[in-house]
């Protein structure tokens, strides 16, 4: 198993990053004094409280509380692991992660590498069985049956290559047979959702006489399957379940490929098949994706507007297709912000993304795309369909009906345009209309419960100050004098005394890294969120101030101390010199 990274490794990879650039690469940040601002991309907000400091390398939610450097930011952001984000950010720096050898106890050791080995040889497998998919697409008794069929859909052989394409005969253990042969890897299979546990303990494959189309992650992974039979049998699409690699609700087919076809994609069109993706591929649309289920999810919305500015949703014209549109709607109103828009496009009756492009070809098709119906007139559209607008009463309802979306969406150009238009059009003024938005608001939202306040004491200020501007340090000289103190946090603040001398050009990000995933991390990480109101200008000053103020309180009590024992004549020879010495100072 590879060793752990090192430490020097990691700050060398904080230190060559800038995280203002990182985060604005994927949300687009607006400078505010001398940070910079955007609405938090991990909870849905009106206005901006999501904070980057490119002095701390720091970013901290004043709405949520999300906080940390550049590789918490990836991790919750682009959803990785440690180990995976720390792989993402060398990459963004033009480096190779580098691995030191592997100190952990046997114990520890043991553990780590089943964990590695267990997510290891699931994608591994993973990956052979849909290498076998596309095997079974050349070597198959009834190859020919599946061929024929690609063909009749107009796909060449390099577009079913491109995605991966494959097929699975009509058999009960056509993949078992070649993976599991002496039943070994049963469990792995029916935990990863290729296999289904029948009766007498004897599994089953689950796809069976299907063209198969491998499902991947953003690194290319395959960590699911989609199955599509060939004649109109039910049903006529099967999906892998949900497995421990993969998480339908978070995973969009195709973005792997679209991203690997465009590596400036500018939009990105959203359809409800795989079989859509892949037509629009092989006629040039090669950066459309497929939601894995009956609508596209707030986690799928979140992944696409941080690809791209523009997410156009193609669905069928009918009452399902609609009812897809609107559930997309109303999830992806919370994210939309200005720069941002989602679209939709409704093809006919009787058709499908598939069949238009066939029929129309790609100019046609992009031009539909280009008409595409903003959502703010989608959702005057639909909800104009559910009332009698001949009547006062249902125009007076439609105003009504809007108030609960527009309180989902964040400020915006976007949003006060909708409030126009509705105002203007509805037969009520802008201003009114406003007010009673903002009153129902009022009404709905939960009463907050005042955030406490952080009590401020030498300490703590020290500490906060220590980790904004850690050059700080080198003001103290000898920290030894600390030592006799036993105040709450004195020992956390000797330690990043001690980090910050043995690591004089140390940054705040850097230091943060050494106390992740531990209690003290989260201890310091909301002090580096607290607002103390010292300016760097005089941080230095305020910070010996600090650590002058707790020396003398410890000079004091132990004078007192000492002073107590004297009266009732218990004090030492030794206690007496040092009382003599406290004294004359």
């Amino acid at each position: 198993m590879l060793g752990r990274i090192p430490r020097q490794f990691i700050d060398d990879l904080l230190a060559r990053t800038d995280i203002v650039e990182l985060v604005d690469g994927r949300v687009p940040l607006k400078k505010a004094g001398k940070n910079y601002q955007a609405c938090c991309p991990f909870h849905n907000e009106k206005s901006p409280s999501f904070t980057v400091s490119q002095d701390k390398q720091f970013y901290h939610c004043f709405g949520c509380g999300a906080h940390g450097n550049a590789i918490s930011f990836l991790m919750e952001f682009d959803r990785l692991d440690f180990v995976d984000a720390i792989e993402e950010l060398a990459s963004h720096c033009g480096v190779e992660v580098v691995r030191e050898e592997n100190n952990a106890s046997p114990a520890e050791q043991r553990q780590q590498q089943k964990v590695y080995q267990q997510k290891q040889d699931d994608y591994e497998l993973m990956n052979q069985i849909s290498r076998f998919y596309q095997q079974q697409l050349k070597a198959a008794t009834d190859k020919e049956t599946a061929i024929n069929y690609l063909k009749g859909r107009g796909l060449s052989g390099e577009v079913v290559k491109r995605f991966g394409i494959g097929y699975i005969s009509d058999a009960w253990d056509g993949m078992m047979k070649v993976f599991s042969p002496q039943g070994k890897a049963n469990q792995q299979l029916i935990d990863l959702g290729m296999a289904i546990q029948g009766d007498k303990n004897r599994p089953y494959d689950r796809f069976r006489g299907r063209i198969m189309f491998p499902i991947r992650d953003k690194r290319g992974r395959v960590i699911a399957f989609g199955g599509r039979v060939l004649g109109d049998e039910k049903p006529k699409y099967l999906n892998s379940p949900e497995t421990r690699v993969y998480h339908k609700g978070q995973e969009l087919y195709g973005l792997y490929e679209a991203k690997q076809a465009n590596k400036n994609l500018e939009r990105l069109v959203v359809v409800e098949g795989y079989m859509d993706v892949v037509a629009l591929a092989q006629h040039g649309v090669d950066y459309a994706v497929a939601s894995l289920g009956t609508s596209t999810t707030p986690e799928q919305l979140q992944t696409l507007f941080r690809t791209v500015k523009e997410v156009i949703c193609c669905y069928d014209g009918d009452r399902a297709g609609r009812d897809a549109a609107w559930r997309a709607m109303e999830n992806a109103l919370p994210l939309i912000r200005d720069g941002f828009s989602l679209k939709f496009v409704f093809v006919p009756d009787g058709e499908d993304p598939d069949s238009l492009i066939r029929k129309k070809g790609q100019k046609v098709f992009e031009g539909i795309l280009d008409e595409a119906m903003p959502l703010s007139k989608f959702l005057v559209e639909q909800l104009m369909s559910q009332v009698e607008m001949n009547s006062l009463e249902g125009r007076a309802a439609l105003v009504d009906s809007f108030q609960p979306y527009l309180m989902k969406m964040p400020d915006s150009v976007l949003k006060d345009a909708i409030i126009n238009d509705i105002a203007n059009n509805f037969g009520t003024g802008s201003e009114q209309f406003l007010a009673k938005i903002a009153k129902n608001i009022n009404k709905q939202e939960k009463i907050k419960k005042p955030q406490g306040t952080t009590k401020t004491t030498p300490v703590r200020l020290a500490i906060a100050l220590l980790l904004e501007h850690p050059h700080i340090v080198n003001e103290l000289g000898d920290i030894s004098a600390l030592a006799p103190l036993q105040v709450p946090g004195i020992e956390l603040l000797t330690q990043l005394l001690k980090l910050c001398q043995q690591n004089p050009e140390i940054k705040t990000a850097q230091l943060l890294e050494y106390f992740r995933g531990t209690e003290t991390g989260n201890q310091l990480a909301k002090l580096m969120c607290w607002q103390h109101h010292v300016t760097a200008e005089t941080a230095a000053d305020v910070f010996l101030d600090s650590i002058e103020k707790l020396l003398n309180d410890f000079v004091e009590k132990r004078t007192e101390f000492l002073l107590q024992k004297a009266r009732v004549k218990q004090i030492t020879l030794q206690e007496r010199q040092e009382l003599q010495a406290i004294l004359n100072a």
